[in-house]
C-alpha cells in the first residue's frame, strides 16, 4: 500500500507538472518582489505595509513608460526583422548553395498533420494560454509576496514540528540564493544586449536594437540562449555579404567571451556561481521533462535544488560542513514562525 501511495502520487505529480512549474514561478517573482519592497523599506520613507504596493505600482509604471516610449520603435524594428527574415534566409542559403531554403523550410512545417490554418489556430490558442498563465503568475506572485508568512506555515505544517525551524531557515536561505541569482542574471543580459545592440548598429546590420534585445533576453538561459540568440544577426549578415557575417560572427564570439570569463565570473562573485556542467544537464533535464518552460527555469529551479540539498542533506543529515550561496544576510530579518517552539 504505501509504495503504491508513493507511486500514485509521483503519477500525481507528474500530471500536474505543469501547474507546479507556474507555482514556482510566482514563488520567484514573489521573491523579487519582496526583495524590492524591503529595499524600498531600508532606504525610502515609505512605510513597510505600503512597501509592497509602492513597489507593484512602481514597476507597472516602469513597464509601461519603457513600452510608451520605446515600445513602437522595438516593435517596428522586430517587425522588419521577421518581414526580412524569409529573403534573408534566402540570400544566406543561396551563398552556401541551397536554392530557396525559406520555400523548403515553410513546406516543411506545412507538410505535417493538419492544415497551415489549424497550425495557426493553435499557435493563437498558444498564444493566449501563455498570456493568460502570466497574468496568474503576476497576480499569484503579489498574494505571495503580500503575507508570505501565511503560506509558509500553511508548508511547514506538513512537516513533523521538530523540523520547522531548519524548513524556515532553508526557506530564507533559498529565497536569498534567488534574489541573488536572479540580479545577477539581469545585469548580465543587460550587458550582454546592450553591448550586442551597438556592435551591431557598428557592423551595419539591421534593427540593431531588437536583435540586442533578441540577444540579451536569449541569455537568460545560459549557454544554449546565446547560441540561439546569435542566430537571426548570423542570418541577415549573411544577407549581406560575407565580410558583414564574418564580422558579425566575430562580434557574437568576443561578445560571448567577454559575458564567460569577464562578465560572469565578477557578478558570481557577488551572487551564485553554478558549475556549468550541472546548468547544461539542469537545462536539458528540465527542457526535456517540462519543455519550454522547463529549459527557462532550469537555472533557478537547480539554485533551489542546490541550496536545499546543502542545508537539509548536507550539513543536517550527513553533518558535512559546505558553503551554501546566499546564506551570509539570508536569517538577519527573518521573523520566527509563531507554530515554532524551542526544543
Amino acid at each position: 500500500m504505501i509504495t503504491l501511495a508513493v507511486v500514485g502520487l509521483a503519477y500525481f505529480f507528474w500530471l500536474i507538472s505543469d501547474i507546479l512549474l507556474l507555482i514556482f514561478a510566482a514563488i520567484l517573482l514573489a521573491v523579487l518582489l519582496s526583495f524590492v519592497a524591503d529595499l524600498m523599506t531600508r532606504y525610502t520613507p515609505v512605510p513597510p505595509r505600503w512597501s509592497l504596493t509602492v513597489t507593484v505600482v512602481l514597476v507597472a509604471v516602469l513597464v509601461v513608460g519603457f513600452l510608451a516610449l520605446f515600445g513602437a520603435q522595438i516593435g517596428g524594428q522586430i517587425t522588419q526583422v521577421i518581414e526580412r527574415l524569409p529573403q534573408a534566409i534566402n540570400a544566406a542559403g543561396g551563398r552556401i548553395g541551397i536554392s530557396n531554403p525559406s520555400a523548403e523550410l515553410e513546406e516543411a512545417i506545412t507538410s505535417g498533420s493538419g492544415s497551415l490554418l489549424s497550425r495557426l489556430a493553435g499557435l493563437g490558442s498558444t498564444v493566449v494560454g501563455a498570456l493568460a498563465n502570466l497574468a496568474l503568475v503576476v497576480v499569484a506572485a503579489i498574494y505571495l509576496a503580500a503575507d508570505p508568512m501565511l503560506y509558509r506555515r500553511g508548508a511547514i505544517r506538513l512537516l513533523p514540528l521538530s523540523q520547522h525551524g531548519r524548513i524556515l531557515d532553508a526557506m530564507d536561505v533559498t529565497g536569498n540564493a534567488l534574489r541573488l541569482w536572479f540580479g545577477g542574471q539581469l545585469v548580465t543580459m543587460t550587458l550582454v544586449g546592450v553591448v550586442s545592440a551597438l556592435a551591431y548598429w557598428w557592423i551595419g546590420l539591421p534593427s540593431p536594437l531588437a536583435l540586442g534585445i533578441i540577444a540579451g533576453a536569449t541569455n537568460f538561459v545560459p549557454y544554449l540562449g546565446p547560441i540561439l540568440g546569435a542566430i537571426p544577426a548570423m542570418v541577415f549578415a549573411l544577407a549581406m555579404d560575407l565580410t558583414t557575417a564574418l564580422w558579425t560572427l566575430g562580434a557574437v564570439v568576443a561578445i560571448q567571451q567577454l559575458e564567460g570569463n569577464a562578465i560572469t565570473p565578477f557578478i558570481q562573485q557577488r551572487a551564485v556561481s553554478l558549475p556549468p556542467a550541472v546548468v547544461l544537464f539542469a537545462i536539458v533535464v528540465f527542457g526535456l521533462g517540462f519543455g519550454l518552460p522547463g529549459v527557462f527555469l532550469a537555472v533557478p529551479l537547480t539554485v533551489t535544488l542546490m541550496v536545499l540539498v546543502k542545508t537539509l542533506w548536507v550539513r543536517q543529515m550527513l553533518g558535512e560542513e559546505t558553503a551554501v550561496p546566499g546564506e551570509e544576510n539570508a536569517s538577519g530579518g527573518r521573523r520566527r514562525d509563531p507554530t515554532t517552539r524551542k526544543s
